[in-house]
């Protein structure tokens, strides 16, 4: 039903966006980046939050850590990250397929800034052997997201090289 959902979605908002389904799972960073033939940080995660009583979905590089004081600082409290079953109930998508798209219920949608150095990321579209290539811009305006920046900062190798 999500991954229907999904491509529901796609075909009446974007139906130049064809959803993927590999033979294998891609429902880790690691097995959808080379499911995808694309760098890990290029996996776009969704992760269900509640802060106070707002339920959302915030959209990430795989590879960034939420940070709870840039978090705190936008949204006036800490996050709360979902349990399982209730990311289910909640968006309508499996853990590992979970995504902005096709959701079950109407859900704020929020892109960290981490997602902005791509021209094309891949999220994951309902089911955990499922995603999308997509252009960050167009999932912002797909889905209706706002722009954020709650990523801990990225201290690039080479620079890490010369401490």
């Amino acid at each position: 039903m999500s991954l229907l959902s999904v491509q529901a979605f796609f075909a009446q908002r974007a139906p130049n966006i064809k959803v993927i389904v590999t033979e294998a799972s891609s429902a880790t960073v690691p097995l959808a980046a080379a499911a995808h033939g694309v760098e890990p940080d290029q996996i776009a995660k969704s992760i269900c939050l509640r802060a106070g009583e707002e339920t959302m979905i915030v959209v990430m590089a795989s590879t960034s850590r939420l940070d709870n004081k840039k978090f705190r600082s936008r949204f006036g409290t800490k996050p709360r990250m979902l349990g399982g079953e209730e990311v289910v109930e909640i968006t309508g998508h499996p853990v590992g397929g979970v995504c902005p798209f096709g959701l079950a219920s109407p859900l704020s949608v929020y892109c960290d800034i981490s997602l902005k150095r791509f021209d094309e990321v891949v999220p994951a579209a309902g089911a955990t052997n499922s995603a999308v290539r997509i252009d960050p811009v167009q999932l912002v305006e797909l889905t209706g997201a706002v722009w954020i920046d709650v990523a801990q900062d990225v201290v690039a190798a080479s620079e890490i090289s010369s401490l």
